[in-house]
């Protein structure tokens, strides 16, 4: 009878550390990119609404961009993609701002933070300051559409 009681009291516990885990997360793998964590392309309409986050040890401030509809968490400024969070990438803006934003593979990536009225195009149609690998990025309409 003992050993019934410690492989039972063993399962409960394997049970326990199975429900903290699924309630609180085991490490970073929730399933979405750095971007999507910290809400790069987010809707915001003022800095605070917009997360700080670390690249490395540096910190990267994510601000309102409000020159988009439903205005877009994002960084202004950068100079390469080693600025950006992770699954964004340093964009020449056609305003002549680079900014970072998320880079997608379809439409639907680029909408995880946003309405149905704000939505983001995943779009080729965009200059990469660093050239490599990524090929799309999530463009906000402008706020004068």
């Amino acid at each position: 009878m003992p050993r019934t009681q410690d492989t039972a009291s063993a399962r409960f516990r394997l049970a326990s550390m199975a429900v903290v885990w699924a309630v609180t997360g085991c490490g970073d793998d929730d399933g979405q990119n750095e971007a999507d964590r910290i809400g790069v392309a987010a809707e915001c309409t003022v800095n605070a609404e917009c997360p700080s986050a670390r690249r490395g040890q540096a910190p990267v401030e994510l601000v309102c961009l409000l020159d988009f509809k439903g205005g877009y968490c994002g960084v202004v400024g950068c100079q390469q993609d080693g600025d950006c969070p992770d699954a964004s990438a340093c964009i020449a803006h056609t305003d002549g701002k680079n900014y970072c934003f998320h880079t997608c593979v379809e439409k639907v990536d680029c909408n995880v933070h946003r309405s149905v009225d704000n939505e983001a195009n995943c779009s080729s149609n965009v200059t990469f300051i660093d050239d490599g690998t990524k090929t799309k990025a999530c463009v906000p309409p402008s706020s004068s559409t």
